[in-house]
């Protein structure tokens, strides 16, 4: 009950939080939307399955958009102050957030993230916006609403991926299991993410059984596909030709579904510098990599609409291990660098590739190329801009960014040269083989 008084008074569940109670709030969701989209990130290359792959890149990118859409909601609430400090009093809970990176097995990072993080960031933000007032916060409700649906959506499909990952995994049931309850017992110490204040503390030392994180030399390939090094015949031997026709058709296919090595590196290097380079830097390596798995799926689905079999379509590592391989110790770099290498090497001859596939009247690689195109103009700008910046970052010359990219097309060509002769036999064959069933589909139509 209200005192008497000689004001106009009223008890209104919307004043609960004034504009500094609620830029701390938003500030605690940023930095664990940024925890666990950078854990994610790091996971991608040792993840086989490609629809998780995709997916994960999706949700990663999505992630972003909603900590950008909280670090500028921030700003606004504390105008004119637009420095985001330290995570203050959340320091705790984001900093175990941060562990998952370090989880021991893909099942127990699926597990942690799916069962306990998002559930727990997903109930937060339903929290934040029942409690708090949506006619002075109108903004943030806006897109919160819409972060708390793609949180349900990312819920559902991590709950289909651990149990088919549990399914194929028996054995690392018990492991994952006991890691996932661990990180939960921490986080429920913490005060969870919830709209309450932090917790000061949570119990000391590494979760048990964490495992520290390092960047996979070797990517995981989803099974169902052909496994090998290089997937195209003319990548290691220069006379055999691009094509052109159902050849053309088949080869953009196959290399639009191998940028699969793109959305890891992308996904890499993002987790690597996130604490080198500023906010923007985990913002934009978000969207690259999104958009890398978008390419990948154009291919995908493409290759199963001319009815080819996933276990002859050739599904390659090369890329990737051109960088791992030769500079283990400066691997997201050179990864970095890789990317920069194919995305200017490559965007020229889309728009002609583009026309081509037009006088076909093959209107699905057509669009796909239309959209890769404009996906690699932003690109190209990334790899220059972060380039140049992590160089200065390091203490080393910005100007330096175009012998990164030398030096990469020079590790590929070094890698290429290790291919053997029997390994080019038989991708010669798997690529005859292709055609064949390609060429067998169109007499079908």
């Amino acid at each position: 009950m209200l005192q008497a008084s000689e004001f106009l008074l009223t008890s209104e569940q919307r004043a609960r939080w004034m504009r500094f109670d609620t830029a701390q709030l938003l500030k605690r969701f940023f930095f664990c939307e940024r925890s666990l989209l950078v854990s994610e990130a790091a996971w991608l290359p040792a993840i086989a399955s490609l629809e998780i792959k995709s997916s994960l890149a999706r949700f990663i990118w999505q992630s972003s958009e909603t900590a950008n859409c909280l670090r500028e909601r921030v700003f606004e609430l504390r105008f004119p102050n637009r420095l985001l400090e330290e995570e203050g009093n959340d320091r705790a809970l984001i900093e175990l957030l941060d562990t998952v990176k370090d989880s021991p097995s893909v099942s127990a990072f699926l597990l942690s993230v799916g069962k306990i993080l998002l559930p727990n960031l997903r109930d937060a933000y339903h929290a934040y916006l029942l409690a708090s007032d949506s006619i002075a916060d109108g903004p943030t409700h806006r897109f919160l609403k819409l972060a708390l649906a793609e949180k349900v959506e990312a819920i559902t499909a991590f709950d289909q991926w651990i149990k088919i990952d549990m399914s194929q995994n028996p054995g690392a049931h018990a492991d994952a299991v006991a890691w996932a309850n661990e990180v939960a017992r921490r986080l429920s110490a913490a005060g969870g993410v919830g709209v309450e204040p932090s917790a000061a503390s949570v119990p000391a030392g590494p979760v048990p059984g964490a495992r520290h994180y390092s960047i996979p030399v070797h990517p995981a390939r989803d099974p169902r596909f052909w496994p090998c090094r290089f997937y195209w015949p003319d990548i290691v031997d220069p006379s055999y030709p691009y094509g052109e026709g159902i050849q053309l058709q088949l080869r953009s296919a196959i290399s639009h579904l191998n940028e699969v090595w793109a959305l890891e590196a992308g996904g890499v290097m993002l987790s690597a510098f996130a604490d080198v380079l500023p906010w923007e830097w985990i913002y934009n390596s978000a969207r690259w990599t999104y958009d890398e798995s978008r390419h990948c799926r154009m291919g995908y689905e493409r290759l199963l609409a001319w009815e080819l079999d996933p276990a002859e379509i050739p599904l390659g590592t090369y890329i990737y291990e051109s960088a791992t391989t030769a500079n283990e110790s400066d691997a997201a770099t050179s990864l970095l660098g890789m990317l920069y290498f194919f995305e200017t090497k490559n965007i020229r001859h889309k728009p002609q590739r583009r026309e081509l596939f037009h006088s076909y009247g093959d209107s699905l690689s057509e669009h796909d190329m239309d959209f890769d195109w404009a996906d690699e103009t932003i690109h190209a700008g990334y790899g220059k801009r972060w380039l140049r910046e992590l160089l200065a970052a390091q203490g080393q010359d910005p100007g330096a960014y175009e012998d990164v990219r030398k030096n990469c097309e020079t590790l590929v060509a070094r890698y290429v040269g290790t291919a053997t002769s029997g390994e080019i036999t038989e991708l010669k064959t798997v690529a005859a083989r292709l055609l064949g069933k390609a060429q067998q589909f169109r007499r079908r139509l």
